[in-house]
């Protein structure tokens, strides 16, 4: 299983995957805003999205979960 968690406090402005979604190295799962820029959170490995932990428009904070891939 990989974590990947926000690196920064942020707005979810858009999540771009869905629980059982297959997805590849690079690809895009969220897309967080801060300060007015959109800064993807991208895949680092190959799997399937086992679960998302944030919704649109939720606020995280730096090290908040995001998506668990296996």
């Amino acid at each position: 299983m990989t974590e990947i968690r926000a690196e920064m406090v942020a707005n979810v402005y858009k999540v771009v995957v869905a629980a059982g979604q297959p997805v590849e190295v690079g690809d895009v799962l969220v897309v967080l805003e801060s300060m007015k820029m959109e800064i993807p959170v991208l895949a680092e490995s190959a799997g399937r999205v086992v679960s998302l932990s944030v919704g649109e428009g939720a606020v995280v904070q730096e090290g908040d979960l995001l998506v668990v891939l296996d």
